[in-house]
């Protein structure tokens, strides 16, 4: 219960780090996506699913795509999606959040940068791989913290376990990267009107 009670200083800390470098717009659109994703994965915990599928890295890599953040808010937005995501989280370890998302938005932020001049699939592509590099990531922290635990719920088989993560790891990167892509464009012509 310890480690609960330093949750919010963490994120109140973090939030503050980001809040410091960014724009007020820029912090607006960032809080009100990722409360979207908490509360869209809040829902999705609620259904108790042995890994669960995690919404709030749609919303982060969504808010990484419209604001194009330097590289430190980029990552300060994905320790403030882990912090959120390891609180509402029904997954088998839910500390790995605070690494793994980090992660994703890291490789959404490099991604974007190379490909949103060569594609106009540059929000499915990036947002895909970035909920890859998340879930994977998660899984390979999860598995070195707490892997014999873990393990044991599928006998000690490693395939057991690859086989029902990597389905839900990928198809919530296809949801993911669709979900980005289908909220992109309204997303990006409201911020254009409101700079005019």
């Amino acid at each position: 219960m310890r480690g609960r009670s330093l949750v919010l200083p963490v994120i109140l800390v973090t939030w503050y780090m980001v809040v410091q470098i960014m724009k007020s717009k820029d912090i607006a659109i960032v809080g009100i996506l990722l409360a979207i994703g908490a509360i869209l994965r809040y829902f999705l915990a609620m259904l108790h699913t042995p890994l669960t599928p995690n919404m709030i890295i749609a919303f982060y890599c969504l808010a990484i795509i419209l604001i194009r953040p330097k590289l430190l808010e980029a990552l300060g937005i994905g320790l403030v999606a882990g912090v959120l995501s390891m609180l509402i989280s029904s997954s088998m370890f839910p500390p790995a959040n605070i690494i793994s998302e980090p992660i994703g938005a890291l490789v959404c932020f490099l991604l974007y940068a190379a490909l949103r001049e060569r594609t106009k699939f540059a929000p499915t592509v990036t947002t895909f791989l970035a909920t890859l590099a998340s879930g994977f990531s998660f899984a390979a922290i999860a598995i070195i913290a707490i892997g014999a635990t873990y393990l044991a719920k599928y006998n000690g088989d490693m395939m057991a376990f690859i086989a029902v993560f990597v389905p839900i790891v990928v198809i919530t990167a296809v949801f993911n990267a669709i979900v980005v892509q289908f909220l992109y464009i309204p997303s990006s012509r409201v911020l254009l009107r409101g700079q005019e």
